[in-house]
C-alpha cells in the first residue's frame, strides 16, 4: 500500500480501512484480513500501558512497538502517532519524527491539532516526512478539551475545524482523521479535501474508517467508546472479526447510525 494508492481509493469512491496495532503478532493478522493501514497508536498508553490517559506516552515507546509492528507488516501502509509534546515545535518535531522513521520504520507520522500546527506540517514534509493530520477529539488534548466529548457540534467549532482541515491539507498533509466529529460535518469535509479522510466516530461518509483494535475485540479495560463496535462478539474468532470488520467498512454498513454522533 503507498500513498498514492489510498488517494486512488477515494478517487474510486472505495472505502479505507485501518486498525492500531501494537506488536508484530497482531499486525501480522491485521494484514492477513487485508486492512490498508496499521496504526501505531499512542492509545498503547491506556490499552497496553493501563494509563488513564495517552498522555504518559513517549517516543521511545513509540519507536518500540512501531519496531514489533513493521515486524509483522509487509504490505500495509504503516503510520505511527507522535506523542505528547514531541512535536510541541517545528524542531522538535523534526527531530522527534526522523527517530520514528528511522528507528521506528514508520511509513508515516500522526500528529493532533490544527491551525498552530500547519509549520510544522509544512517543514516535515518538505523533508519527505508524510504527515496524517488529526481532528475534532484529539486525546493528547483531552484536559484542555474538559474530557472525551463530541466537537464540532456548534456552527463556531464546525467553522474551525473545517479551516484547520483545509489549512493542514495546503501545508501537505496527505491523510486526515476527524475523531468524535457530526456525521454531517465529517461528510462535508471528506468532499472539501483531495486526501483521504479516515474517520473515528465521524459517520459513514468519510472516505474510511479506523477503530483500536483492542475495542472491536472487546478486550479495552472499561467502557468501551459509543462509536466503536465489538466485531469479536458476533464472529467468535479474532480473525472472522478482523475480517468482518474489513467488510462491514468496505460495504458501507459500519458505522451505523448507533455509531454516529
Amino acid at each position: 500500500m503507498t500513498l498514492t494508492q489510498l488517494r486512488q481509493l477515494k478517487k474510486e469512491s472505495k472505502k479505507i480501512t485501518c486498525l492500531t496495532a501494537y506488536d508484530a503478532s497482531f499486525a501480522r493478522l491485521i494484514e492477513q484480513a487485508n486492512v490498508d493501514i496499521l496504526l501505531v497508536g499512542d492509545s498503547l498508553g491506556m490499552v497496553i500501558q493501563g494509563h488513564n490517559t495517552t498522555l504518559p506516552v513517549t517516543v521511545d515507546d513509540m519507536i518500540y512497538h512501531c519496531q514489533q509492528v513493521y515486524r509483522g507488516c509487509s504490505q500495509a501502509w504503516l503510520i505511527v502517532d507522535m506523542p505528547f509534546m514531541s512535536y510541541a515545535t517545528p524542531d522538535t518535531a523534526l527531530k522527534s519524527a526522523a527517530r520514528l522513521m528511522r528507528e521506528g520504520q514508520a511509513q508515516m507520522v500522526k500528529l493532533e491539532g490544527g491551525g498552530w500546527l500547519v509549520e510544522t506540517v509544512q517543514i516535515l514534509t518538505e523533508r519527505g516526512i508524510p504527515v496524517c493530520a488529526h481532528l475534532g477529539l484529539t486525546p493528547q488534548s483531552v484536559h484542555q478539551i474538559g474530557g472525551y466529548r463530541v466537537q464540532g457540534k456548534t456552527e463556531r467549532g464546525a467553522a474551525c475545524i473545517r479551516d484547520d482541515a483545509v489549512a493542514l491539507q495546503t501545508a501537505g498533509a496527505s491523510l486526515l482523521i476527524l475523531e468524535c466529529v457530526p456525521g454531517n460535518l465529517a461528510a462535508e469535509i471528506t468532499a472539501l479535501l483531495d486526501i483521504p479522510v479516515i474517520g473515528i466516530g465521524a459517520g459513514v461518509e468519510c472516505d474510511g474508517q479506523v477503530l483500536v483494535l483492542y475495542d472491536i475485540l472487546g478486550i479495552t479495560p472499561g467502557k468501551r467508546p459509543s462509536f466503536s463496535k465489538d466485531f469479536l462478539q458476533e464472529t467468535g474468532s479474532i480473525p472472522a472479526a478482523l475480517s468482518a470488520f474489513v467488510s462491514a467498512v468496505k460495504e458501507g454498513t459500519f458505522p451505523g447510525p448507533e455509531h454516529t454522533f
